[in-house]
């Protein structure tokens, strides 16, 4: 079955479904107007729950890995950078932990990507936008820049009474305090990341005597100018046009997925306490919602969730806050605003028992899908090599015919040393019948690579009989034991 997600998919469907009041029975009060649909800016409530409580903990990790990654440690011994978590640009080297990238492990990088990206499909699947709502940086900084905004200027009722309101001095003093505290976070959210491009504690002591060079000054602005930006002013924009995942939804979104949805057949038809009372005493039909307006109202995005499914709602769940709140204040029960799926919305309003469909053919194929991936990654680094060796045949001319008949082919090998320790070869030959020549070492010499470095030699195989060959070159350490080889050809003519 087809379902299109709009704003006002419920509304819509309750329309046709005949779900609300009929002509006689207890009138409602006007539904509540979002600030999206009104055209006003979003001023978000402030909101308390156990909803609440996790995105404020997730939020304190988050920041706290993020702040305090690039001055964690790692000895990886002599002529190698101390910083765990480091994008050397200028040596092309990516280092997380004991991990060592180079740009010839991308492939390991694109795997990881693809990994990522199917994690927060399964996710979806699961939960819908659970990564939008409690960990996407937008989402976080968001957070932190609407704290200050609280701090100083007061909740949502004083702020949006600031809005449009005469200036005075005390309301300049806040203004000015708020954009000092968003610059001083922006600033130093954007020179947290250079610090994970450059060697932290040496940036800090630049810094501190003024020594910071224009590059890192340049980019620490301009990301400094980001954060503030995004955060402070865009805010739901981002989360809404901006970001391309909200388009994907409406391709990959799941009717089975526990996403933040309105129990409309409870809450139908809205309205006050004392009226719903008055109206069950007559026994005519009233629902739980009271359209108080505090989902609403606590939407960092704005939108009201009591319309349907919306591709702006990032599940953040503050919506579950506000109304259980609500709800316990009138006695009755929580989850008429919960995470469910909307096919238990369907259910509930024909009476049928809720199901839970959590683990599904789709859930379980994507999860199978992230284990064997991340198992692929796991032993390629695992068996990665410090060390790559690579041949090119020459191509013109591919061989060269010697005056006693034979035939000579020649070769650029070049052997490269990944690891921070000197390394040392010997070139071997298999498949072919044919003489290895490296020009400039005696036969049988041993090539010195230096650390994190290469070495480029000139090779030529002889062979008194010539035919065609498949050839394999391998780099022998001293020890006798094969750790690289190449494949090319050996060609006659």
């Amino acid at each position: 079955m087809a379902i299109t997600i709009e704003i006002d998919h419920a509304r819509t469907r309750r329309m046709a479904q005949g779900v609300g009041q009929s002509q006689g029975q207890a009138q409602a009060r006007s539904p509540v107007r979002s600030p999206r649909s009104a055209g006003g800016p979003v001023v978000p409530q402030g909101v308390k729950g156990p909803i609440r409580r996790l995105k404020w903990l997730i939020l304190v990790l988050t920041l706290g890995v993020y702040y305090v990654t690039p001055f964690l440690r790692w000895n990886r011994g002599p002529n190698a950078p101390g910083q765990a978590v480091l994008l050397d640009f200028a040596h092309g080297r990516l280092y997380l932990g004991p991990i060592e990238i180079w740009p010839q492990d991308l492939y390991l990088i694109t795997a990881a990507m693809l990994l990522a990206t199917l994690i927060l499909v399964l996710v979806n699947a699961l939960a819908g936008r659970l990564w939008c709502g409690f960990a996407c940086p937008q989402t976080v900084w968001t957070d932190l820049f609407l704290l200050v905004e609280r701090l100083v200027e007061g909740d949502r009722r004083q702020r949006l009474k600031n809005i449009g309101a005469p200036l005075s001095a005390r309301r300049i003093a806040q203004i000015a305090t708020k954009h000092v505290l968003w610059m001083t976070i922006a600033l130093g959210t954007g020179g947290t990341l250079i610090f994970y491009f450059t060697d932290a504690p040496e940036l800090v002591r630049d810094v501190m005597h003024g020594e910071m060079s224009a590059t890192a000054l340049t980019w620490t602005l301009a990301f400094a100018g980001t954060t503030y930006g995004l955060a402070g002013f865009a805010r739901e924009q981002v989360c809404t046009f901006m970001c391309p995942w909200p388009r994907l939804q409406g391709a990959i979104w799941d009717p089975e997925a526990f996403t933040v949805n309105y129990r409309d057949y409870r809450g139908e038809a809205r309205m006050s306490a004392k009226k719903a009372a008055e109206a069950r005493s007559h026994g005519l039909p009233a629902g739980d919602c009271v359209d108080c307006g505090a989902c609403v109202a606590v939407c960092p995005i704005g939108i009201d969730i009591r319309q349907g499914p919306s591709f702006a709602c990032i599940n953040c769940g503050l919506c579950v806050d506000a109304c259980d709140g609500v709800m316990a204040k009138l006695d009755r029960p929580r989850g008429l605003i919960d995470y469910e799926s909307w096919r238990n919305i369907e259910r509930g309003r024909v009476g049928e028992t809720r199901v839970s469909r959590l683990v599904r053919p789709k859930t379980v194929g994507l999860a199978l899908a992230c284990v064997a991936l991340a198992a692929v990654i796991a032993v390629s680094f695992a068996t990665k090599t410090t060390a790559v060796l690579s041949v090119q045949h020459d191509r013109d001319p591919l061989a060269v015919r010697l005056s006693d008949g034979s035939v000579r082919n020649a070769y650029t090998v070049k052997l490269l040393n990944k690891s921070a320790a000197p390394q040392s070869f010997r070139l071997a030959l298999s498949g072919v019948d044919a003489v290895l020549a490296i020009v400039g070492h005696a036969q049988g010499a041993l090539i010195a690579v230096e650390p994190e470095g290469s070495e480029t030699l000139r090779v030529t195989l002889t062979m008194t009989e010539p035919r065609d060959g498949d050839v394999m070159f391998s780099a022998v350490d001293p020890s006798g034991q094969a750790v690289l080889s190449a494949h090319d050809r050996f060609v006659n003519r």
